[in-house]
């Protein structure tokens, strides 16, 4: 709103100690101030120290936006469970696979369940989750929001130890999923709102700002000033009247009497440079959670996108992996060499052609069989279990050290010099007959 300042202008007499000093006229300005009820808010956002909320934080477009997208990446990908036998990964059925990625037992499914996690890792720092188990099996997984957590840490800086209090009701460590942003403790962890406060809560208070303008019609702020004193009914009356105007209702004059001037205290909107700041916020905010421009607004090329999964969604992934593994295996697992792992195919699934065309050199190459290319494309086997190999090719077998030809369909030994051209020898005769012919 409008400050109302009155300027009346008056006579004064002046003394000094116990001498009087011979009355003389002199003009002197008195200022008189209604509060403005539409502070600088900007400014406000600039010197302030209030830490914004989430909420207030997801208000944010850019932030929405980039906690939207990330989010809804990582819960898209399945999480799997292997074991490394010998050099041999081999994927494990489980019931914590289909608990983590389809139903967890609880009102979240399992792609919300990863959404909310992600999205407290981001802003708040910290993911938690409570592993609801019966002796050694898990029956069921609960989001946890970390709101209702709170860490009772002891003081050793060395032999760190922690519980978990919810509501009031104490767990032990061992019973949470514990995924952690900037953490010193493996507990705590530090978001994005704690971290960059400043520049969110810049951005935050732009958007009240320029909600603002639009109530208040764009009108700025200022004071009057007047020649003469005015009788209360005067300033109640222009009080009201400017409240009128800045309501951004059918009024919109405001009649001055003669001797009051308004003078402009304020900026309009174009004279800020709203709409460059709110880019440059934007661009900031964009950089806070690694997200490129182009990705936001679907321009990316390929080169950025791969960028963007390698920079910004593979830590994440790690994290999550490394999380479940220290917490969700039993000991015995870990001695198995057991681990979860995002399954991250389904990052290029949009690219459909790229895709078939990895399959066709997979397949060709002899690394990939036909059913293993439509499992992975969740169609049902044609029951064509073989390998495709080109008569052309020869093979060496670097264990037994010999080389087979499919296209003469013989075995040569590399340790005999003779054996290695049985077969060959032919070839090499017919070749020099058809040159010396032509």
């Amino acid at each position: 709103m409008l400050s109302l300042i009155l300027m009346p202008i008056g006579r004064y007499r002046s003394f000094r100690g116990g001498n009087t000093v011979w009355p003389f006229r002199k003009k002197e300005t008195r200022e008189q101030t209604v509060e403005n009820s539409m502070g600088d808010l900007l400014l406000q956002a600039l010197i302030g120290t209030t830490v914004i909320t989430k909420s207030e934080a997801m208000n944010i477009p850019t932030v929405s936006a980039c906690v939207e997208l990330i989010s809804n990446t990582v819960a898209s990908l399945p999480i799997l469970l292997y074991q490394d036998n010998g050099g041999k990964v081999i994927e494990i059925k489980d019931k914590r696979v289909d608990l983590l990625n389809d139903d967890t037992e609880d009102t979240l499914d399992g792609v919300q369940f990863k959404k909310a996690l992600v999205t407290d890792y981001l802003l708040d720092g910290n993911g938690y989750a409570f592993i609801n188990r019966n002796r050694n099996e898990v029956k069921s997984i609960h989001y946890v929001d970390d709101r209702y957590v709170t860490i009772n840490m002891n003081v050793d800086p060395i032999f760190k130890r922690y519980d978990f209090f919810v509501n009031g009701k104490q767990y032990r460590d061992f019973e949470f999923i514990k995924i952690t942003r900037k953490t010193k403790d493996g507990v705590t962890g530090k978001g994005i709102i704690e971290e960059n406060n400043k520049i969110l809560s810049v951005a935050y208070n732009a958007l009240v700002f320029e909600d603002l303008l639009n109530k208040t019609g764009g009108n700025k702020k200022g004071f009057l000033k007047s020649q003469s004193r005015l009788s209360p009914e005067a300033i109640e009356m222009l009080k009201q009247a400017w409240n009128n105007l800045y309501k951004n209702n059918t009024e919109t004059v405001v009649v001055l009497n003669n001797g009051v001037e308004f003078q402009e205290a304020s900026q309009s909107s174009v004279e800020l440079q709203l709409n460059e700041n709110k880019q440059t916020n934007s661009s900031q905010i964009s950089n806070l959670f690694l997200v490129p421009a182009p990705i936001l607004n679907g321009t990316a090329n390929d080169e950025t996108y791969n960028n963007w999964i390698k920079i910004c969604i593979l830590p994440i992934l790690t994290a999550i992996e490394t999380a479940l593994n220290k917490d969700l295996l039993l000991p015995s697992e870990k001695n198995k060499s057991f681990y979860f792992a995002f399954d991250t195919k389904d990052l290029m699934k949009g690219d459909i052609e790229k895709r078939f065309r990895a399959y066709e050199i997979a397949s060709k190459n002899g690394f990939m069989q036909t059913d293993e290319i439509r499992y992975r494309e969740d169609l049902p086997p044609l029951g064509l279990n073989f390998i495709k190999l080109g008569l052309q090719d020869v093979l060496y077998d670097p264990v037994t050290k010999t080389i087979y030809t499919p296209n003469t369909n013989k075995t040569a030994e590399m340790s005999n010099p003779d054996t290695t051209l049985e077969g060959g020898e032919e070839n090499a005769n017919r070749d020099s007959r058809k040159s010396s012919t032509s």
